[in-house]
Formats: C-alpha cells, sequence, structure tokens
C-alpha cells in the first residue's frame, strides 16, 4: 500500500483562531470537513496535537471530532500512519434503495428473485407489520448484484392490503421503492434496523453470496415506515461485509 503524503503544508489555508461565540467542538469538525473536501485521498491530516496546539483547544476535543469525521467515512486511520483523506465514496444510508445507492456510485444494481410468494401473515409477522392476522402478505427474497457480483440477499415481507397489486410487479427488474412511491405515495420517514456482524445463516445464503460459510456477513433486520407511522416491509438481509458499507447517521435532541 502506498505511503500516505504528507501534512498540507503549514496549513495556511486554515483560519488562525477560532470564534468564541461557538462551540469550538463544531468548529474543528468544520475545519476537518473542509480539509477532507479540499485534499486529495491518501493526503495525512494534521495531527491531533498540531490541531490542538493551533487552536488552543484540549487534545481530547480535537480526537473526538477526528473521531467523528472517521465514522462519517471522509477520513481513515493507519497505525503508525497518522490519519488521512479516505477514497471518496457515497455511503450506503438507509434513507436509500440499494437500487439508488449502487446507481450513485456509478454502479449497475441487478436483482434475481429466489422467491415471489404470497402467504397468509400468522401471529409474529403481522405484529411487526402491524396488520390483523390472516393478512395477506407478499414474501419477496432477491439475490442483490451490484455490477453482477452477488452482494445481498434481501428478504423483506408486505402487506397487500396496504399495496394492493404488488404482487404482480417483476421486481427482477423493478426498485421496490421506487414503485411504492410511484403507485402508492410510500414517503420514507423513520427507519430503525438492528444489525449484527455474523457468518452466514445458511449453507445456501454462502454459496449464493460466493462466500465461505464461516465469512462475517451484515445481518440487517428492519421495519422502515412512512412519513406517516405505517410500517412499510419488515425485512431481514444478509450482506457482504466485503463489499458494501453502512452508515448510520443521528442528531441527539
Amino acid at each position: 500500500m502506498a505511503r500516505p503524503r504528507n501534512n498540507p503544508g503549514d496549513l495556511a489555508e486554515l483560519p488562525t483562531e477560532l470564534r468564541a461565540d461557538r462551540p469550538k467542538g463544531d468548529q474543528i469538525r468544520e475545519i476537518l470537513h473542509t480539509l477532507t473536501r479540499s485534499l486529495s485521498a491518501g493526503t495525512v491530516l494534521p495531527s491531533e496535537r498540531v490541531l490542538a496546539e493551533r487552536f488552543g483547544v484540549a487534545r481530547m476535543t480535537v480526537r473526538q471530532e477526528v473521531d467523528r469525521v472517521v465514522a462519517e467515512g471522509l477520513a481513515a486511520r493507519r497505525p503508525g500512519g497518522g490519519t488521512f483523506v479516505a477514497d471518496a465514496r457515497p455511503n450506503r444510508m438507509f434513507s436509500s434503495s440499494f437500487s439508488a445507492d449502487m446507481r450513485a456510485r456509478g454502479i449497475t444494481p441487478g436483482a434475481k428473485v429466489l422467491d415471489h410468494r404470497v402467504a397468509a401473515a400468522d401471529q409474529t409477522l403481522a405484529a411487526e407489520l402491524q396488520e390483523p392476522v390472516g393478512t395477506p402478505v407478499l414474501h419477496l427474497v432477491r439475490l442483490r448484484t451490484a455490477d453482477g457480483e452477488p452482494t445481498a440477499i434481501e428478504r423483506t415481507a408486505l402487506s397487500l392490503r396496504r399495496y394492493p397489486g404488488l404482487e404482480h410487479l417483476d421486481f427482477s427488474s423493478l426498485s421496490l421503492y421506487a414503485e411504492l412511491a410511484a403507485r402508492w405515495d410510500v414517503t420514507l420517514g423513520l427507519v430503525s434496523a438492528s444489525i449484527i456482524a455474523a457468518p452466514p445463516e445458511s449453507s445456501d445464503d454462502a454459496a449464493l453470496l460466493d462466500v465461505t460459510p464461516t465469512t462475517p456477513c451484515l445481518i440487517i433486520t428492519s421495519a422502515p415506515r412512512t412519513a406517516t407511522g405505517e410500517v412499510i416491509e419488515f425485512g431481514r438481509s444478509i450482506y457482504r461485509s466485503d463489499r458494501y458499507n453502512l452508515t448510520i447517521a443521528y442528531r441527539t435532541p
């Protein structure tokens, strides 16, 4: 791996001091954002010590903001090599569909439908979808690809009471969320998800993803809601962790 480039000159482009009327941490974070946007990938960022001394702040304050920028995917750390500007790449956010995310990366999304069936919701699934027991539900399982390479197995269930006719669509070529928006005016609101790192849950899944049965993957269970609070779907999917990254963003009160 190539050695990262050196610090950017004497930081002449940065402010010489922080404003007194704004939190210091916020200003340090903005400075780091500016650096990651203006410098090429691989350039080493100023060290925590350099930034702390230049702006007269505690080194812990700088470290916290560097941690945040690293978590956002804008920078990366290398043991013994400092913190450097990360390669530019859009991060997968739960607010975008797989298809939209892939296209944003300049990658062609694909799908192979593995299961497409209608069944009555049992007590457990009805509770997840917040529907009566026995509600007709579309069970959809797709192998998702990126430029033809297996990337994820998406399993989801959707209420046909809320989305009548959904079962007649061919999701080998259609985006689920694009169709929900166009046909049923669905607007994504609250998204909550459980994410664990674990091997594929079956040898069949491992074979479909072209990984070994012990390869760590991202297993995501989620029930996104509309802007008005209705459950859109209940899904449990598995993603190849070597081909996919997820970013969780939140704002505290």
